[in-house]
């Protein structure tokens, strides 16, 4: 992982566009499926994870650096069979994004790039550990209310939890 290389911001620009919760919003609203709070709620990441990128690569490109399109790693599924399988998956790959963020700030650490630390600090690094929390909280209800075994338990948590969820 280099700092000054085109590598290293692409790696985490593609990271943070996850078309992973695209896709698991457009699952969601599927007509054999039809989970609208979980449509929404990864609908709503997906936005949020296309804006980090844009500023990322807006970031990049001020200082001088390039942009170089690489592939998106196609997600390993495309079918969740339900809520708590699609919340397991996007807390790992939260998980995953969080340790690219932490790797590159170390770099940037090390390279006495105090610009960069900052930057991460102020527009990802919290914003990660929050979305690990509420996604483990996400799991844990799930979990609690056998939602992956009970339909019904899972169309109350997408109703109650999910539709209603504004933050």
């Amino acid at each position: 992982l280099e700092l000054n290389s085109c590598s290293c911001s692409v790696r985490i620009a593609a990271i943070l566009f996850r078309i992973f919760d695209f896709v698991q919003a457009h699952y969601f609203k599927r007509d054999d499926v039809t989970l609208p709070g979980f449509a929404k709620f990864f609908k709503k990441n997906s936005e949020e994870e296309r804006k980090h990128a844009e500023k990322f690569m807006e970031f990049r490109n001020k200082r001088g650096g390039c942009i170089v399109l690489q592939d998106i790693k196609k997600p390993e599924r495309d079918v969740w069979g339900n809520g708590l399988t699609a919340m397991q998956c996007a807390l790992q790959l939260e998980k995953n994004v969080n340790q690219a963020l932490l790797e590159l700030h170390k770099v940037a650490s090390q390279k006495g790039d105090p610009h960069l630390c900052d930057f991460l600090e102020t527009h990802y690094l919290d914003e990660q550990v929050e979305a690990i929390k509420k996604l483990g909280g996400h799991i844990t209800n799930l979990t609690k209310m056998d939602a992956g075994n009970n339909r019904m338990a899972e169309y109350l948590f997408d109703k109650h939890t999910l539709d209603g969820d504004s933050s």
